[in-house]
């Protein structure tokens, strides 16, 4: 059964990057609107803001990983939407594969467009002058972090992608999420902030997340911040992971 699966959800996720390989401006979309938030912030902003010690591109980069993260999934919503619609489950349902496997492919085409969309972010940050003196476990640890962060999110887009009943509905679910790293320590530091809105930035997921992959990358001591961005994500994962396919369950049955 184990095999069964593994194997169902392998040709099922070729058949999802063949798409994406037809249309690779779906990722070049998603990484165009965090390259010109990051642009607009080192160029425009950056002079007026106090980042501390460092170049503000590298105070500004983690925010604008989790920004390329929170714009893509917004496609996997969109690309569910679009299956459901087009009878393309139902037709899976007549055949003898795993029916999770249908979920899984679309999941796992995400983690593969939104890391390559991450690869072409960090790589206009380095030609900006984003420089990290950190070590390999260092940089794994960040990777572990933003992988985490994906499934999270991108099991919380298969909800909608499940649930709504048009192609705008599907998508507009992301809008919120990329604004929250507005409200956090992502562009600047939350001691600037008015009472009410640090508070509320201090305690949201993003500011630990942002803290942790912001002190890997500069050599610092994370403390027990990259524990804490850990259990959000992989709170946040468990919960989208139960209620996606609960709801998914109820659409096959």
């Amino acid at each position: 059964m184990t095999g069964h699966f593994f194997g169902n959800t392998a040709a099922l996720l070729g058949r999802s990057l063949r798409h994406i390989g037809r249309s690779p401006d779906t990722i070049i979309t998603t990484a165009i609107m965090p390259i010109a938030f990051m642009l607009l912030f080192v160029y425009v902003f950056g002079g007026a803001i106090d980042a501390g010690s460092e170049e503000y591109v590298n105070y500004l980069l983690p925010g604008i990983l989790l920004i390329t993260v929170a714009s893509g999934i917004s496609y996997t919503a969109y690309r569910l939407f679009l299956d459901m619609k087009g009878g393309i489950f139902e037709r899976f349902q007549s055949m003898p594969i795993a029916r999770s496997s249908v979920l899984w492919a679309h999941v796992l085409t995400s983690v593969v467009a939104n890391l390559t969309s991450l690869v072409v972010v960090v790589l206009v940050a380095l030609a900006m002058g984003f420089r990290s003196g950190a070590g390999a476990l260092a940089w794994l640890a960040v990777a572990g972090i933003m992988l985490l962060f994906t499934l999270a999110l991108t099991w919380l887009a298969v909800i909608p992608g499940l649930t709504a009943t048009s192609v705008e509905g599907a998508s507009a679910f992301a809008y919120p999420l990329i604004f929250l790293p507005f409200v956090s320590s992502a562009f600047v530091p939350t001691e600037s902030m008015p009472g009410p809105v640090r508070a509320f930035a201090e305690h949201q997921p993003v500011t630990s997340i942002v803290d942790s992959i912001r002190g890997l990358l500069a050599q610092q001591q994370v403390g027990a911040d990259v524990w804490t961005a850990v259990a959000w994500c992989a709170g946040l994962l468990a919960v989208a992971y139960g209620i996606a396919m609960s709801v998914y369950h109820r659409k096959v049955r």
